[in-house]
């Protein structure tokens, strides 16, 4: 098999049936591509597993029933796919390469393939063998252009998430190197290009590099965990690419927005996980103070405008400054 297509869902029903579509379309019009896809649903209330079943039955449904999280849901597919690294499981190594596709795809459900994407991120892979994975382009619903790829983070990203440039000075910066973007004429040239790592909405990565640094880290529950996984991918020889040719949409942040402070609070474990294996003693104490000074910042605002969910907000706020002020220590 060349491809396999593993999407984790959580209660966005209608988004992941259009993802579905988007996945048979794209396969339609790439007969020669040999694949199957997987959905992963993490426990839904909303009746996706449910739909899937029903109306996508060349669908290989797994319904858990708790939510996992995105990295181990993730890991269920791949683990069946074969590709855990693991000595003692069966079948023994040797059947499982042979079983085992040779290119994974992750996908969002709040992703639609557009054209023969699936394929041209394959074709690249073929012809690039040095490459461990790649992603696409992607775009919002209404066209307008989304980052698919950064360059790893730093302490200025972190001063940028709390501190934006006023101003007309706003928007350059924050799309600039300094807040870890690739400029937008590298992905209008049209030609592919190294990236650090790709956003997890579309990532189509080598299996023999995941068979050689492992599976997505399930310490993380959410947020960070494609760009751990990559940077491992990396550390091993095998670097990262966006395939600008290759499209898809991206609505952004389906899932996670449905529990806007919760979210908050994972996406900063997550990150201080990441700097806590990545950087040093010196690293993580000044992005613990960056991030106290943040939230002070933001709690004062957030008290200013008095918004509905308020309490929730600085609920979270403080649960994130414990983080960082134990950011650095031990």
């Amino acid at each position: 098999m060349d491809l396999a297509i593993v999407i984790v869902s959580y209660n966005v029903r209608e988004l992941l049936a259009a993802c579905l579509r988007s996945v048979e379309a794209s396969l339609a019009a790439s007969p020669q591509l040999q694949a199957e896809t997987w959905v992963v649903d993490n426990a839904s209330a909303d009746g996706s597993a449910e739909m899937v079943a029903q109306r996508f039955p060349w669908v290989r449904l797994v319904a858990s029933a708790e939510n996992l999280g995105f990295a181990a849901a993730n890991n269920v597919a791949l683990r069946r796919l074969g590709l855990a690294p693991q000595a003692d499981e069966h079948p023994p190594a040797a059947d499982r390469a042979q079983q085992a596709p040779r290119y994974m795809a992750l996908l969002n459900p709040d992703t639609e393939v557009q054209g023969d994407a699936l394929a041209q991120m394959v074709a690249f892979l073929d012809t690039h063998p040095q490459a461990g994975g790649c992603c696409p382009r992607l775009t919002y619903p209404d066209g307008r252009f989304q980052h698919a790829a950064f360059r790893f983070p730093g302490l200025s990203q972190i001063a940028l998430d709390f501190f934006p440039p006023p101003g007309r000075f706003n928007g350059p910066i924050l799309d600039s190197r300094l807040n870890g973007r690739y400029p937008h004429r590298a992905y209008e040239a049209g030609k592919p290009f190294p990236v650090d790592f790709a956003l997890g909405a579309a990532l189509t990565v080598r299996s023999a590099a995941i068979r050689q640094v492992g599976l997505l880290d399930e310490g993380y529950f959410m947020y960070c965990e494609e760009m751990d996984w990559q940077r491992r991918l990396a550390a091993a020889g095998w670097p990262m690419y966006c395939v600008p040719t290759a499209h898809v949409v991206h609505h952004g942040g389906a899932s996670t927005g449905q529990f806007r402070s919760a979210m908050f609070v994972a996406l900063w474990r997550s990150r201080f996980r990441y700097f806590r294996r990545y950087h040093g003693t010196a690293f993580n104490r000044l992005a613990g103070w960056l991030v106290r000074l943040g939230l002070h910042a933001e709690a004062r605002r957030a008290t200013r405008s008095a918004p509905p969910d308020l309490e929730q907000r600085l609920a979270a706020y403080r649960a994130v400054e414990a983080m960082a002020s134990a950011s650095g220590k031990g």
